[in-house]
């Protein structure tokens, strides 16, 4: 995805959470490297950014700026450098934080190309056997997917989410200090990140109460005076809902946070479907972390590891439509009528998906997604100049070892045979 931008744009953005491999990939399409937090340097190269902010895109292009948001100026500057030549593939900006718009003062569209990162699927992390083709399911209707075969258990699930696709868990020498990483993560996210985005000291025990809650709340509807509720339950802290939103806004601005919408088609009335954000994590580690759970106290707690697994399934199918400009939401109503996730593709294609951990589960999650089919069709029964189109797959994904169509068309399909 880097190289065709870099082939059609004059600069590429890549964004995402800290640690989850803007800077190598990116490095492997650069032949010059600028980084702005280089501790011996970055006093320097903020300096030069405040006085004359061209003098760092001197070098050989693709030129990288790795974490770019620390001068914000040189998104203007590259935008206008890029405006000056005929040439693609200038530079790469990387980036851990989201900057606010009222910092820059072109949004670089036709200039600067912009994609996202997320920590690694488990076709990534070489877990995934890699049977099943997403891209397949939706372009070959005769796709044959019967018999393939994951080689994760339950437990290698669990493990697996509590790790979280952290390249550098990768190289850990045990599986102990493979899950360090993530812990780590929450770290240095409460009590150095949350006050570098802006300057604004934040409480560290107040981002960790918020982050906990959260993941309490994982794969759920959950309202914001619930979580606040949660939070404030034990009288230890006294927060406000502006103070929760500001560390929530942060939190959002880091890719710690990636709440999916919901999808709301008209088979219902509007006040019948629900249409409050879905908690989710942009990797389900940093729920485990949160909460100081472990593999083993997970093997008992299979229920909280049931929203967990929906969070780990929503990961990797960002991953795998990313390409085809794949989009997350999901649906629910009032009767319980639910589809976890729904997979929009670019091109208006998409797929009605449930995350079911257990075998027990998988009647009951396909024949949520043929009722919603049928409303669907009911629905263009009587409003023929505007139909709602059919959805193109029905998915259960689980936990599970072997993916097969049933007869009603459903397709079970283990995560871990998955693939883009």
């Amino acid at each position: 995805m880097l190289k065709d931008r870099l082939d059609g744009f004059g600069a590429v953005l890549i964004e995402g959470p800290k640690w989850c491999g803007k800077t190598t990939t990116a490095s492997q399409q650069a032949k010059s490297i600028i980084k702005m937090q280089d501790p011996d340097n970055s006093a320097e190269y903020l300096a030069t950014a405040a006085t004359k902010p061209s003098l760092l895109l001197k070098g050989a292009n693709p030129r990288l700026i790795d974490e770019w948001q620390d001068a914000p100026v040189l998104w203007d500057t590259v935008r206008n450098d890029v405006d000056g030549r005929t040439d693609v593939g200038l530079y790469i900006l990387t980036g851990s934080n989201a900057v606010k718009k009222e910092q820059i003062r072109h949004s670089g569209t036709g200039r600067i190309a912009k994609m996202k990162m997320y920590p690694m699927s488990l076709w990534e992390s070489k877990e995934s056997s890699g049977e099943v083709s997403l891209q397949r399911l939706f372009d070959d209707p005769d796709y044959d997917i019967d018999g393939a075969q994951s080689p994760l258990s339950v437990e290698d699930l669990i493990f697996l989410a509590c790790r979280g696709g952290w390249p550098a868990s990768l190289k850990a020498r045990t599986g102990v200090a493979r899950l360090l990483t993530a812990q780590e993560y929450i770290n240095t996210l409460c009590s150095d990140d949350i006050n570098r985005i802006d300057g604004v000291q934040r409480n560290e025990r107040i981002a960790r109460m918020i982050l906990r809650s959260y993941a309490r709340n994982v794969s759920t509807l959950a309202k914001k005076t619930a979580i606040l509720a949660d939070i404030t339950a034990s009288g230890e802290f006294s927060v406000s809902m502006d103070t929760m939103d500001d560390y929530l806004e942060v939190f959002n601005r880091l890719f710690v946070i990636k709440d999916i919408e919901a999808w709301c088609p008209p088979i219902r009335s509007k006040t019948a479907i629900r249409s409050g954000l879905k908690r989710e994590f942009v990797d389900p580690s940093i729920a485990v972390a949160a909460l100081g759970l472990t593999p083993e106290a997970l093997h008992t707690q299979l229920k909280t590891f049931g929203f967990i697994f929906e969070n780990m399934c929503a990961r990797d199918l960002r991953a795998y439509s990313q390409q085809q400009r794949g989009e997350l939401s999901y649906y629910r109503d009032r009767y319980n009528l639910e589809s976890d996730l729904v997979l929009h593709m670019g091109d208006g294609r998409y797929a009605l998906i449930e995350c079911k951990l257990g075998s027990a589960e998988i009647e009951y999650g396909a024949t949520h997604l043929k009722e919603i089919v049928s409303l669907v069709r009911e629905y263009n029964k009587e409003e023929k100049q505007n139909p709602i189109r059919e959805p193109d797959l029905l998915i259960v994904l689980t936990g599970g070892k072997t993916a097969y169509t049933r007869e009603d068309g459903v397709k079970v399909i283990p995560l871990g045979c998955l693939k883009w």
